[in-house]
């Protein structure tokens, strides 16, 4: 025992002489009874050690202290807070591990939070260390206003953002726990007050408490002339109208109004005037709220009265400015709630209706339509419940009969406005009656068969969509039909077919109205096929612009089992027939030509079966599987319609290219299916592949071919026999490139690019050994530039195979992966390459780099920069053209390595705004004008040379040039004189 006792005093000595802090866990489990020296020391170091020593072990046991323990060693810590300051730091601390006790006699919190308040300077200790000692207990209440005065004391000109933090929060609770705070209301709310807007957040939870001295804060704070004071102050505003009632805004209201009223019509701030309408919303709101009694007047009724007796009348001014304030102002109060809406609308429609009609000018009217297309889409708080019509129900009639004169105009601005209130119109249910949607759907039809403004189609076609998905019956019946006849037509003219097309996509959102609008559009496809037309021959560009139309309707078509059957019953089959009618048959008698076997429509055509095949079900993607590779297998043709074409043709082995090139739709049908599907006679299908693209010398036969291939090995699931097939197909395509007087090495070229891409998507190990392959052709003296320019096909998105759309089994990151093992290889290439073999490897490196993700390229720019700089002396444009596309956006968040190479920078820069390329040109001035954003002391140098060199870009042929040089030099212009002005 006595050993014991010598021990713990070693370790007190230990502790309070400084020497090792860690001994205070050692004496928590000793007694405390040998502290009695150095608490009663003379020296105040020592008893500071001493309490600081006492303060941890109670830190580690106080749970187990009793109530008589706890009530003596208070007294203690109350007594200690009389002593020398630098011990009230450490006596803090042991109140606080006090406070935590469950057995705290009563009376003891009250006790400590008096010494608190009249032994300790707040602002020499730190609020945080003194409040963290206040015990939440329920006896602090009973203090009333003494304890909300002792509060303000200590918080009154704290300036630590920490203390604040919690001051804050004990604010708040004082606040929401309902202390008495007697005559000290006003100065809490002060001593909080005064830090906003400086620090807006936490402050405003505390603010609302006290609306008869916030709100008058809000009004004097909105005159200020700082934007910043102004939104806080608006912000807090709509904060407290989400707990306020009317009672609290009352007597507030005019003034609050008149301020908001200020700010809108008079700021040239975007967020004052945002936080302008969402504090007026909020308010609107907030009084939508207030109980209606037999004896009190309906506040929202006065407020709007308020609102709309200052902004009414400038709704009759459309020429003055004043007018979209105003409308700004009444749509935020309308959209707060459906009462507020009733209220609104009831007023202002009928003014905007009214002036519409007396109003002669389209500008005019335009502005007028314009404010009624905000009023008439309400918001998520201003939508009728289930039951209530909408706000717009008086108006329905008069504003269908403006609409509709609007749509009957010349003037192509008031048609656009008018197309777009329309389909305002019809997303609310009950607005529009059936016949207002059949005189809406004949209006729409003759605007797409007679007005040629490019904006007014396409606002037209808009509206032709929303509708449809609403009313698709009066489109099926009276639309579709129309723009058939147009078609069809003798004096159709390819712009208004062209019109006509693309509106049959649009107006296709719904099921019924796919099965009336896809049969129009593969009867022009027949139609360009025969040659046959009782109007004219259609062109390549219209059938490109059919598939087009299909591929968007395939697109938008909801993805249902009935879908699936149409698409794949009539449109596929009807697609396959057209084009393998067109391959057979060449020309025929007459001499014509089937624009179905030209690459542009083939093109065209795959993305419409691949978003359809893409979306089929499994059942019926594994019936497609088989039937388009029995179809190019064994000439199987028993699924197509019209069945009259040859029985057992080969078009994989085809020698015509007619019928080679149509292994584009087999990609197309089998590539974009999902994983589950099994594809039969696979083996087969890639030899035949393989073959097709390793000695066709028709090169959209053999490009579509290795696309085909690689669709098909990058969802093979991994084993032997995945690798067998790969391994030998390689080995073909090695021999091929390795014999240098092979006429099918550009085919097997192109066939190792697609296998590379096909399996670098994936990560499967043999990518990086047809990657080195690739490398090794950048030293081919024929295949070289093929070689760098194969770069950009692996690291972009390919838009009809080995994307995410076609189910392809693509891995994240593979482009940063890709550029980690591959990057130094090309840079070692380039390195070592002769002089006039450089630009090579300057252009992998500048593909490469242009397609990895901004953050990458910006990480990875300082090891680069040097390269990318060579790769701007290039004369490859396309080089010059990837490099500065990738500078660009780094130079408007430049590494600091750039500083050291800025003389370099610019000496490449500026010889390529006069580059015989417009886009080298265009790139170049970007990049240029990015770079007047940099410091001024490192750029202020090349000022004089930049200003002389964009000279020349100002009076370029291109205007799209001019504009870029105007952009540019008016940056390094304003730069210049600012710096020098600043000077002065």
């Amino acid at each position: 025992m006595a050993a014991d006792s010598i021990r713990l005093l070693d370790l007190v000595g230990d502790f309070v002489t400084g020497q090792v802090d860690s001994k205070a866990t050692d004496v928590a489990n000793g007694c405390v009874a040998d502290f009695r020296l150095s608490l009663t020391s003379s020296e105040s170091q020592t008893r500071g050690r001493g309490v600081q020593l006492l303060s941890q072990v109670l830190e580690e046991c106080y749970t187990s202290l009793s109530e008589r323990e706890v009530e003596v060693l208070v007294a203690f810590y109350e007594n200690r807070l009389k002593d020398h300051y630098a011990i009230t730091p450490h006596v803090l601390h042991g109140l606080k591990a006090l406070a935590k006790c469950t057995v705290l006699p009563k009376g003891s919190a009250v006790s400590i939070l008096k010494s608190l308040f009249q032994d300790v300077h707040v602002q020499s200790h730190g609020l945080a260390n003194e409040f963290d000692c206040i015990p939440n207990h329920a006896e602090l209440k009973g203090l009333g206003p003494d304890f909300v005065f002792g509060f303000v004391q200590a918080v009154d000109g704290e300036r630590d953002p920490r203390n604040l933090l919690l001051a804050f929060q004990i604010a708040r609770n004082i606040i929401h726990r309902g202390y008495n705070l007697s005559q000290f209301t006003e100065e809490l709310f002060e001593v909080t007050s005064c830090y906003f807007p400086i620090d807006f957040t936490p402050v405003c939870r505390i603010l609302t408490s006290f609306p008869s001295f916030l709100l008058p804060l809000i009004i004097e704070k909105l005159d200020s002339d700082m934007q910043n004071a102004k939104v806080d102050s608006l912000q807090t505003l709509a904060a407290c109208a989400s707990v306020y009632g009317h009672k609290e805004l009352s007597d507030f209201l005019p003034s609050l109004w008149s301020s908001i009223r200020r700010e809108v019509f008079q700021t040239a701030s975007e967020s004052v005037e945002s936080a302008g309408l969402s504090a007026l919303r909020a308010l609107t709101s907030c009084l939508c709220r207030s109980v209606l009694t037999s004896n009190s007047e309906d506040s929202l009724h006065v407020f709007l009265d308020l609102v709309l007796k200052d902004c009414q009348h400038h709704l009759c001014e459309p020429d003055l400015k004043l007018v979209w304030p105003s409308a700004k102002l009444l749509q935020a109060a309308s959209g707060a709630s459906y009462r507020a809406s009733l209220i609104v609308t009831a007023v202002v429609l009928p003014t905007l209706l009214e002036q519409y009609s007396s109003r002669t000018q389209c500008a005019q009217r335009r502005t007028l339509l314009e404010v009624v297309q905000g009023f008439i889409q309400p918001t998520a708080s201003s939508w009728p419940a289930e039951g209530e019509e909408t706000v717009l129900q008086p108006f329905r009639k008069s504003l269908c009969s403006v609409v509709f004169s609007a749509l009957a105009e010349s003037n192509a601005s008031l048609q656009i406005t008018a197309a777009k209130v329309l389909t305002k119109l019809g997303q609310q249910p009950g607005v529009l009656a059936q016949p207002d949607v059949e005189m809406a759907v004949d209006h729409l039809s003759r605007l797409v068969l007679e007005e040629h403004d490019a904006k007014v189609s396409l606002a037209v076609a808009e509206c032709a969509g929303s509708l449809s998905r609403l009313h698709p019956a009066p489109f099926a019946s009276r639309m579709i039909p129309k723009l058939k006849q147009e078609i069809f037509s003798g004096s159709s003219k390819p712009n208004v077919s062209y019109r006509c097309i693309m509106a049959l996509a649009s107006v296709s959102t719904q099921p019924s109205l796919v099965r009336e609008s896809a049969p129009v559009l593969l009867q022009m496809l027949a139609a360009a096929h025969t040659g046959m037309s009782c109007c004219r021959i259609f062109s390549v560009e219209e059938v490109v612009s059919v598939c087009c139309s299909l591929q968007r309707i395939a697109d938008q078509t909801p993805n249902t089992e009935e879908m699936g059957h149409f698409f794949h019953d009539v449109v596929i089959p009807r697609l396959l027939t057209l084009s393998l009618h067109a391959a057979l048959q060449g020309e025929n008698e007459s001499g014509h030509s089937s624009p179905l076997i030209e690459e542009a429509v083939l093109s065209a055509i795959v993305p419409v079966i691949n978003t359809a095949c893409a979306a089929l079900q499994t059942e019926l993607a594994t019936t497609m599987a088989a039937q388009a590779v029995y179809l190019f297998l064994d000439g199987d043709v028993s699924f197509l319609p019209e069945n009259d074409c040859p029985s057992k043709i080969q078009l994989l082995r085809s020698q015509s290219w007619t019928q080679s090139q149509l292994v584009c739709l087999l990609m197309a049908c089998v590539c974009s299916l999902p994983h589950s599907v099994d594809i039969p006679e696979f083996d087969r299908l890639l030899g035949q592949l393989e073959e097709l693209s390793c000695t066709s010398t028709h090169p959209f036969s053999y490009t579509s071919a290795a696309k085909c291939f690689a669709g098909l090995i990058n969802k093979r699931a991994a084993g032997q026999t995945l690798d067998g097939v790969l391994e030998k197909t390689l080995r073909r395509i090695s021999v091929t490139l390795d014999n240098q007087s092979s006429a099918q090495r550009i085919q097997a070229f192109n066939l190792l690019v697609w296998m590379t891409k096909a399996l670098l998507l994936r990560y499967h190990p043999l990518s990086a050994v047809l990657t080195d392959k690739v490398f090794s052709l950048m030293s081919d003296c024929l295949l070289a530039s093929q070689a760098a320019d194969c770069f950009e096909l692996l690291m972009s998105d390919s838009p009809d195979v080995l994307n995410r759309s076609c189910h392809a089994d693509v891995r994240i990151m593979y482009r940063q992966r890709f550029f980690a093992e591959n990057s130094g290889k090309i840079v070692q290439g380039f390195n070592c390459a002769e002089q006039g073999k450089k630009s090579v490897y300057l252009k992998a490196l500048s593909h490469i780099v242009n397609n990895l993700p901004r953050q990458v390229q910006l990480t990875e720019l300082p090891s680069l920069l040097p390269v990318l700089l060579e790769a701007l002396s290039c004369p490859d444009q396309v080089v010059q053209l990837s490099t500065l596309c990738c500078l660009q956006p780094a130079l408007l968040d430049p590494p600091p390595a750039l500083s050291t190479q800025l003389e370099a920078l610019f000496s490449r820069l500026l010889p390529l705004t006069a580059s015989p390329s417009m886009k080298v040109r265009i790139a170049s001035l970007r990049c240029v004008h990015a770079l007047s954003q940099l410091p001024e002391h490192m750029v202020l140098p090349f000022r004089a040379q930049v200003l002389r060199a964009l000279a020349s870009p100002l009076d370029d042929k291109k205007r799209l040039v001019r504009k870029e040089a105007v952009l540019a030099r008016g940056e390094w212009w304003v730069f210049g004189n600012t710096l020098t002005a600043t000077t002065m």
